[in-house]
């Protein structure tokens, strides 16, 4: 079902065979997010990905779109911390047509003033916009508690102020300095056939620019002590989120973190769901989420509840983690959660876009295709011991961080709630 091949310049072509499908997903990608941005210019990445939906050399903005939505197709991108992805999907005889404007959106965008200065106004609406929204707020709030003074502290729009410090020329050089071929990555999944892929893309793939990986910062931690970070505002509803620092997507340690995440919060029959909300009635919403990266990880609680409810939620949160760490899970929660944890990946997998987004982030983080079935067959054997010793390693006070937004004035006495 997977092919790869590595481009004499360095680029990779990888495609998933879906030869039952009707579609195509097209997504092309670079190793670069977030966390490569020097702090001046923090937003550079997701500031580009806006650009390039701007204009080329060729197409306008309303062309570009036209050129995909036109012949019934999709179009988007996305930034994170580690990673960009350009991705378009559409009937599978309209490959070529995808090919062509994803590469002149991204060879040949013209970055021009009039189009920065406008797209700069953009983005700063769409931080008014979450910064609206508490839930929002809440996330990025923690994200800089778990990362104190590291580009994974911030968020991936930037602010208003770093928006003020880019300029046209900040842009061109970020964009030469990491979008290049090594860098790069096509992944095609659906009805193709990795040969024919091959043949279209390679006209396109002469035009990449020459150069190299980047590098980033590495995470350095000095935490001794729960942290607590308080966002003061009025609001119905107070938003929780504790995030535990754990381990990189390379620890062995991670398979059993995402069956331990299914059993502590991921679903609706996860301990958290059923204690908080369904046996307590204290929150509408409650869920954990896991995160690895490429040296550093995060399992994240998130909770909206009343702030009369907040001491009583904490305790039975904190209870809970305990409770991971010192009693070994039973044998039916266990194969429930496994079950759970492959059973959703399984239903993800059945979609060309899920099965594209898989491989980019098998390559670009493992520099491998790793197989769904390899992967099924690791969490499949994660075992009871395993579960409680990733609990014991991860679920520590000094790894803990709360973050809140509510009315709340004073955080003082929250962090005793974290220590055991």
């Amino acid at each position: 079902m997977y092919h790869l091949s590595r481009l004499p310049n360095g680029l990779i072509v990888a495609t998933a065979e879906m030869p039952h499908m009707a579609s195509v997903a097209v997504g092309l990608w670079v190793g670069v997010g977030g966390r490569y941005e020097p702090d001046r210019i923090s937003g550079v990445a997701h500031f580009i990905e806006h650009l390039m939906f701007k204009g080329t050399r060729r197409r306008t903005a309303k062309e570009i779109s036209e050129a995909v939505e036109g012949v019934g197709g999709y179009l988007n991108a996305f930034t994170t911390e580690e990673n960009t992805c350009f991705h378009a999907r559409a009937h599978a005889n309209r490959l070529v047509d995808l090919l062509d404007v994803l590469v002149d959106m991204f060879l040949h965008s013209r970055f021009s003033p009039a189009d920065i200065a406008k797209e700069r106004d953009v983005i700063k609406e769409e931080i008014a916009m979450y910064r609206d929204q508490p839930q929002q707020i809440v996330q990025e709030l923690l994200h800089e508690t778990l990362w104190p003074n590291h580009a994974l502290g911030r968020p991936l729009t930037g602010t208003g102020k770093t928006l003020d410090h880019i300029h046209r020329a900040n842009l061109l050089e970020f964009f030469r300095a990491n979008y290049a071929a090594p860098n790069c990555l096509l992944v095609v999944a659906g009805s193709c056939r990795h040969a024919d892929v091959l043949r279209a893309f390679r006209k396109f793939a002469e035009t990449f620019p020459a150069g190299k990986k980047p590098s980033f910062a590495p995470v350095k931690t000095q935490q001794s002590a729960p942290a607590v970070r308080l966002h003061t505002r009025k609001t119905e509803q107070t938003q929780l989120a504790l995030g535990i620092r754990t381990c990189s997507r390379h620890d062995e340690r991670r398979h059993a973190l995402r069956v331990l995440n299914a059993i502590l919060g991921e679903s609706m029959s996860s301990r958290l769901f059923q204690i908080l909300r369904e046996d307590k009635g204290l929150a509408y919403s409650v869920y954990s989420s896991w995160a690895f990266m490429e040296d550093t990880g995060a399992l994240t609680i998130s909770a909206g509840l009343d702030l009369e409810d907040l001491q009583k939620s904490l305790r039975i949160i904190a209870r809970e983690l305990r409770r991971l760490a010192d009693t070994p899970v039973g044998a039916a929660e266990l194969r429930r959660a496994r079950d759970y944890v492959v059973g959703q990946m399984e239903l993800a997998l059945e979609g060309t876009e899920n099965q594209m987004n898989w491989v980019g982030e098998s390559l670009l983080g493992y520099g491998k295709i790793i197989a769904p079935a390899e992967a099924k067959q690791r969490l499949v054997r994660v075992t009871a011991a395993e579960v409680r010793n990733a609990a014991g390693d991860f679920f520590r006070p000094e790894r803990l961080n709360l973050a809140l937004v509510s009315p709340l004035a004073r955080s003082a006495t929250l962090g005793k709630f974290l220590r055991w």
